[in-house]
């Protein structure tokens, strides 16, 4: 597999395939931890972020605990519901949640969360005022490429985007 490099975000994105199962993809934004934290957690703030440009949130149910299940139904550009779904295995807020992806074939990035995959996303410090977001997807085959190619790095640079603006004082 090689790095899929995103033409001017190179700065603000890194993706580092360490082996053929992993995906890794890190942000820094513009906010402190617990700000990042409580937008990725909250079932009212995480609609208005997550998915690519052009994707609506629709219902969001967050159970944030160890084996809670969340749920966040994305509406594409083409009418199309995507469900993003999964179950929590560890939170510890505000610096790591981890999950497990859908069991759901229908689309290999689901809403961005690849079918039968480990997600781990950390929130460190960065600088004053800045967090450093790390996704690491741990994807249980060679699939790696295929979730790729349907989109999961653009539309998770779509979604940093997203919650950069979010977070972004008005």
């Amino acid at each position: 597999m090689s790095n899929h490099a995103l033409p001017g975000f190179e700065s603000q994105i890194v993706v580092a395939p360490p082996n053929h199962h992993d995906i890794v993809l890190t942000r820094v934004l513009p906010a402190p931890r617990a700000l990042v934290f409580d937008a990725w957690t909250d079932p009212e703030h995480l609609p208005h972020w997550w998915g690519p440009h052009g994707f609506a949130g629709l219902r969001c149910e967050i159970d944030l605990r160890v084996g809670g299940h969340f749920r966040l139904d994305l509406r594409g550009p083409d009418g199309i519901d995507y469900p993003c779904e999964g179950t929590y295995h560890e939170v510890v807020r505000p610096e790591r949640i981890v999950y497990s992806g859908m069991m759901d074939d229908r689309h290999p990035c689901g809403a961005g969360i690849p079918p039968h995959s480990l997600v781990t996303v950390t929130f460190t410090d960065h600088a004053a005022d800045a967090t450093r977001i790390t996704i690491h997807a741990r994807v249980a085959s060679t699939a790696t490429d295929a979730i790729v190619a349907a989109g999961f790095i653009a539309g998770w640079r779509d979604a940093f985007e997203r919650l950069s603006s979010t977070l972004s004082p008005r």
